[in-house]
């Protein structure tokens, strides 16, 4: 039954039947799609709807009425209100298996090509502390939940150093202790507002771009090295200099010590120099025997165990015997490029950000690689018929997009160059299943092997093979 509130339904006794698409859980009331966060299948609940669509609705639990047999206790205090690790209430080898049917249900309802059995999908051996890097914000109102509103009590408004809270710029969540990143993370930001607020530093505030302290990123290698970033809004350096040599005092596993003052209205720093305070201007991360040098603004794959697992699947894919040539698309710093250099004649590796195609060459370097050559540029202008010849026809390509999928003119351009073999590895199975559909007329799809690189949430990365009919 259900009876109105304020124009909005309670619905009494909803039963969750199902996970759906970017995290939710659902079930149906008289025929319309109900998305009920934080629920798993199996639960019975009362909802309060808040939002209302022609063709579904969107409510939160007011109360359970009967709870999931396979539901687990999640182990965050945070949980359900950081709005990360959406799935720490649902048995680990369940999101697994629904990683495994949300990639068979894109591939066969948008790319609607033929499928070959399609792999379980390749858990993480560590699903807690598995991350290499996270960003913090500074914050001088912390995030009340609404639990705390409902107890009352002491509501003073204490400054914050953690997430934002999904979908609001200025509300941050102050983070006691997150299970995503190994140690020393944790201590360095509890330690560091901790010698803030004794010292006096402001933190900010974003509506009205005041305050000076304002981000933090930490970044942890499998080699045990650790980078730690302090974005500052002012360059006031005389609390710059007292934080930093505190921090690097403090944490001697800091290897790299930066900051970064920025004075604008967002918090990308991608565009700003980070200045190394301490220590070396890189951290190193291994993978079976290579170096690669990450910086302050690289991009590494932010589960350096599973990532050495995905690229093992991929290169298995490209089924490489030493002559090739292979193209890697959308190649990032290099990493699967020099990977997989040791099996193939030449590596060609194209990526639109000058500072990671920067990084790319230098990791060969690093390595002794002499067979990888790289180019930086939008890959529609820079990969084309002409590229093609200059560079000799690809027997291998590898594409690793990012969430939007391949452009068109691109595939066209891979058409034409006719690789024996496609690896394709995505982020996103809708824009690869729209992709394999457009390449469906020249290549069949080998084999699919989905690969888990963030436990406890809805994202699934998955490898499909290629061959050319």
């Amino acid at each position: 039954m259900a009876r109105k509130k304020a124009n909005y339904p309670l619905i009494e006794g909803l039963e969750i039947t199902t996970l759906a698409a970017e995290g939710k859980a659902m079930g149906r009331y008289n025929d319309v799609v109900v998305f009920v966060p934080m629920t798993v299948p199996g639960d019975v609940v009362d909802v309060q709807i808040r939002c209302k669509r022609r063709r579904y609705m969107e409510g939160y639990v007011v109360r359970y009425v009967k709870r999931s047999p396979i539901r687990v206790e999640p182990f965050c205090a945070h949980f359900g209100v950081c709005g990360g690790c959406k799935w720490q209430n649902l048995p680990y080898e369940e999101q697994l298996r629904f990683k495994t049917e949300q990639v068979r249900d894109q591939l066969t309802r948008i790319g609607k090509v033929s499928l070959p059995p399609i792999a379980e999908c390749l858990p993480s051996k560590k699903t807690q502390f598995y991350r290499n890097k996270l960003e913090f914000t500074f914050a001088d109102r912390r995030w009340l939940t609404y639990e705390e509103v409902a107890e009352g009590g002491d509501l003073e408004a204490t400054p914050a150093l953690g997430f934002h809270i999904p979908g609001m710029f200025d509300k941050v969540l102050d983070i006691d202790k997150c299970w995503l990143q190994p140690e020393p993370s944790n201590a360095i930001r509890l330690e560091t507002k901790r010698f803030c607020l004794e010292h006096g530093y402001t933190f900010h505030n974003a509506r009205q771009h005041s305050g000076l302290m304002r981000g933090m990123v930490v970044r942890t290698a499998s080699t045990g090295e650790v980078m730690v970033i302090v974005v500052f809004h002012a360059d006031e350096r005389e609390k710059i200099t007292a934080l930093l040599d505190h921090l690097g005092e403090t944490f001697p596993q800091i290897t790299s010590l930066f900051y970064v003052v920025n004075d604008k209205l967002n918090d990308s720093i991608a565009d700003l120099a980070p200045v190394c305070y301490r220590g070396k201007d890189h951290i190193i991360e291994r993978m079976e025997g290579l170096q690669f040098k990450v910086g302050p603004k690289s991009f590494y794959q932010t589960n350096s165990e599973q990532a050495y697992e995905l690229y093992k699947v991929a290169r298995e894919f490209a089924d490489l015997a030493g002559g090739e040539v292979l193209y890697d698309l959308y190649t990032g710093t290099g990493t699967i490029a020099n990977f997989c250099a040791a099996r193939c004649a030449k590596v060609v590796g194209v990526e639109y950000v000058p500072e990671a195609i920067e990084d790319a060459r230098i990791n060969s370097q690093l390595n002794g690689i002499e067979n990888t050559v790289f180019y930086a540029g939008d890959m529609k202008a820079v990969l084309s018929d002409e590229f093609v010849q200059r560079n000799g026809r690809p027997d291998v390509i590898i594409l690793d997009p990012p969430r939007a999928g391949v452009d068109e003119p691109v595939i066209e351009v891979i058409r034409r160059a006719a690789p024996r073999r496609i690896v394709y590895v995505s982020c996103n199975p809708a824009t690869q299943a729209r992709d394999l559909a457009l390449l469906d007329a020249d290549y069949r799809v080998e084999a699919v092997q989905p690969v888990d690189m963030f436990p406890h949430t809805h994202h699934v990365e998955n490898v499909v093979k290629l061959v050319r009919r």
